[in-house]
């Protein structure tokens, strides 16, 4: 999209207001198709930092998630770029990857088609 949907800036601004976490979408972008809960940008950063502290090799970059500017960008009341995927999936044929969900971030500008909701496989 060259242009971002104003109405998934508007869900995500929600999320990003903490009014929310529990949002489940689907989106397709680059050709993938990524399932999940949505979270504000902080607390998706702050997760991500943990994780990678507790990494002997990623440690070092951890600092680089728990410095940002998302409270600058919330008190300018500036509207969201990104969504922040906390237990999410890429859907790959008949499975999610990684099966336990992962953390993803994507820009609204290149979502090609969203739904509400996420998406599983069952065996039946």
């Amino acid at each position: 999209m060259s242009n971002a949907d104003e109405l998934l800036v508007d869900v995500a601004a929600m999320v990003e207001s903490e009014q929310s976490n529990q949002m489940s979408l689907t989106v397709v972008t680059g050709g993938a198709v990524i399932t999940g809960r949505l979270a504000p940008e902080a607390v998706w950063r702050q997760r991500v930092s943990e994780i990678l502290e507790d990494s002997d090799r990623l440690g070092p970059f951890s600092g680089v998630f728990t410095a940002d500017g998302t409270q600058d960008r919330s008190e300018r009341r500036e509207p969201p770029t990104h969504l922040h995927f906390h237990v999410a999936r890429i859907l790959q044929g008949s499975m999610g990857i990684p099966e336990t969900g992962g953390m993803y971030r994507v820009a609204i500008k290149d979502v090609s088609a969203w739904t509400v909701g996420d998406f599983s496989y069952s065996d039946a």
